[in-house]
């Protein structure tokens, strides 16, 4: 249980990370009285000039802080997978697809947490609520990227496999400001969307329900403090148990000589991301937190997807106009298969382009590269040369939720990848490209893939999950089934880390509900307000 507000703590609670675990995190706890202060390491994106017009930009799309690069978008590489993630205060909400989809029944009841409880039932209202929250609505266009995935779909004999996607973005009246529909007035001005495919480079235009236009508004609102450019390196507790609070350590990660400063607060809520928490609770395991349970790392999962983009050989075709993601391919209860899109001039992943090649050793992986282009060099000049990239490539991700899994553990150069269980991500899935010779036909383009998949056999991956999964105790997990660390008081793990089963789809809702059940077994203070 939770004290009362206690003068002696600058914060009752610091939460980590500003990104969907966080952002529920800071509103439901400033809901409940408490006064609470989110640190997180990128900085604000308050107005269209802040996001960049192109990701050729590379200093304001990437994050690599000590080159100077301070943008929103940030590539994590490992021997068995790369990832991308999203950095800035609203977290990946601010680069991610809008896409929100509740996985399968098989998510709710595989995994670590499959005996805690019914997850199916339990989550239910919190997938309301959080969609509700994240303004979700309905995709109510047809772009020329969703006409090829409905072909796709006649194309493999189950038309009905297609529909178009719930979204969290305002679509209203095109290019037209209205006052906040969403909160009675409590939150800002949207405008409505006008389908230039931009929403992975951060929305320009106002229409992206982003976290800092709903959770992290309306915790402002509240009282909370956000402070940008604020990346935590230590969490110390007061007391063995962390019963008489913590003190936290953070700096400014742009700078080569931070200075640090250090807060204090009864509690810590770790949402950075797995990019975020994992390697900072690995950290803290070898230092100021070492009751942490020793299932730290494990279970981690990729969503075991695969990234195909498949470029048209005409030349007036255009796959930008739309959301980022608009539609979706329901393979099976298992699998399913998105478009994905940048709007035109934002082709910068042309560079990182190779042949898709079937998997195999790694010699005959490199001469299939090679030869591949010498069977047919027009189709890949073509491909290699387009006008414009984007505009004139379909994007296909692939998902499966087998239940695969890795283990992210501590190195000597910084975080590094093992094969737990299962088969290891492979970028050589046959069901994707045979999804992808499909497309090539309806499109009449060649299919590519990253060169590090064809290189090095590497997949990406845009949802990386697990790490700090729940179980019944500290042999089986690292937080309960109300997201609460086992082995110290008042320390909860909100964000993808917690994630502990596949679940095959895009995960940002079932992120932002599980911090909503967490978050709801947090007693009032007894100055508590109501929330939305």
């Amino acid at each position: 249980m939770h004290d009362p507000v206690t003068p002696s703590f600058d914060f009752d609670h610091v939460v980590i990370g500003s990104g969907f675990g966080g952002s529920v995190s800071a509103l439901r706890l400033s809901e409940k009285g408490y006064r609470v202060l989110v640190l997180e390491k990128g900085r604000w994106f308050n107005k269209a000039d802040d996001f960049p017009r192109s990701n050729w930009n590379l200093r304001r799309w990437l994050w690599e802080p000590r080159l100077g690069w301070r943008g929103l978008f940030k590539i994590s590489f490992f021997r068995h997978v790369t990832v991308l993630s999203g950095t800035g205060v609203g977290g990946g909400s601010l680069v991610y697809a809008n896409t929100l989809p509740v996985p399968s029944k098989p998510f709710f009841h595989t995994g670590s947490w499959k005996d805690l409880c019914d997850w199916e039932r339990e989550l239910a209202p919190y997938y309301l609520l959080a969609r509700r929250m994240l303004g979700t609505e309905r995709h109510p266009y047809t772009s020329r990227s969703d006409q090829v995935m409905q072909e796709l779909a006649a194309d493999l004999g189950i038309p009905e496999g297609f529909s178009t996607v719930d979204a969290a973005v305002h679509f209203g009246t095109p290019g037209i400001t209205v006052k906040d529909p969403y909160f009675g007035g409590r939150g800002p001005d949207r405008t409505g969307c006008i389908q230039c495919g931009g929403c992975m480079l951060g929305c320009r235009h106002n229409a992206k329900n982003t976290l800092d236009k709903n959770y992290l508004h309306l915790a402002q609102q509240l009282g909370c403090t956000i402070r940008a450019n604020a990346e935590v390196v230590d969490v110390k507790p007061l007391s063995p148990d962390g019963s008489a609070g913590y003190r936290i350590r953070y700096r400014d990660p742009s700078s080569w000589f931070p200075r640090i400063l250090t807060v204090t607060a009864r509690g810590v809520v770790f949402a950075g991301g797995v990019m975020g928490t994992l390697p900072l609770l690995l950290k803290l395991k070898a230092g100021s937190l070492p009751n942490l349970s020793d299932t730290l790392g494990h279970g981690v999962r990729t969503n075991s997807e695969s990234l195909i983009g498949v470029t048209t050989f005409d030349r007036k075709a255009t796959f930008s106009e739309g959301i980022a993601i608009g539609s979706i391919v329901e393979l099976d209860q298992d699998r399913h298969v998105e478009p994905v899109k940048y709007p035109p001039g934002n082709g910068i992943w042309r560079i990182l382009m190779a042949p898709m090649v079937k998997g195999s050793a790694w010699p005959k992986r490199l001469l299939n590269m090679v030869l591949l282009p010498l069977k047919q060099p027009g189709q890949y000049l073509r491909t290699v040369f387009v006008n414009d990239w984007s505009r004139r490539t379909h994007i296909l991700l692939y998902m499966e939720s087998i239940d695969s899994t890795l283990r992210l553990k501590r190195g000597t150069f910084g975080t590094r990848s093992a094969l737990e269980s299962g088969t290891a991500p492979t970028a050589f899935n046959p069901q994707a490209q045979d999804i992808a010779h499909r497309v090539e036909r309806i499109v009449n383009g060649k299919a590519m893939v990253l060169m590090q998949e064809t290189l090095l056999g590497i997949p990406t991956t845009a949802h990386i999950l697990g790490g700090a999964c729940m179980g019944a105790d500290a042999s089986t997990g690292v937080i309960d089934r109300h997201n609460r660390v086992f082995g110290y008081a008042n320390l909860w793990v909100c964000d993808g880390s917690a994630i502990s089963a596949n679940p095959g789809v895009n995960p940002s809702l079932t992120i932002t509900a599980l911090a909503e059940h967490a978050m709801a077994q947090v007693p009032h203070c007894s100055h508590g307000t109501a929330g939305p």
